[in-house]
């Protein structure tokens, strides 16, 4: 897992980044280490952004989501009145 997305304490989303362009080109470590982080971090926010990949898949009970690299870029990700993080 790279990163942790938190708002105050509270943990909001994990983030993989990966610059697999399709699913089988993902390590599945990096995919261990998102879930378990999941479970020891009690997040189930998880994103894995990516070269090319877009979609999402169900492992361990928990939904994967994959996000290209530009699509994610392109999202409006900080509160302007709050700023970053």
């Amino acid at each position: 897992m790279d990163f942790v997305v938190k708002e105050g304490r509270a943990i909001v989303q994990l983030i993989q980044v990966s610059y697999a362009g399709d699913r089988k080109d993902l390590p599945a470590r990096e995919l261990k280490s998102l879930l378990k982080a999941s479970a020891d971090l009690k997040c189930r926010s998880l994103l894995v952004i990516t070269w090319d990949l877009d979609g999402e898949e169900r492992m361990d009970g928990r939904k994967i989501v994959y996000m290209p690299l530009w699509k994610w870029l392109l999202e409006p990700h900080i509160d302007k009145n709050k700023g970053p993080g």
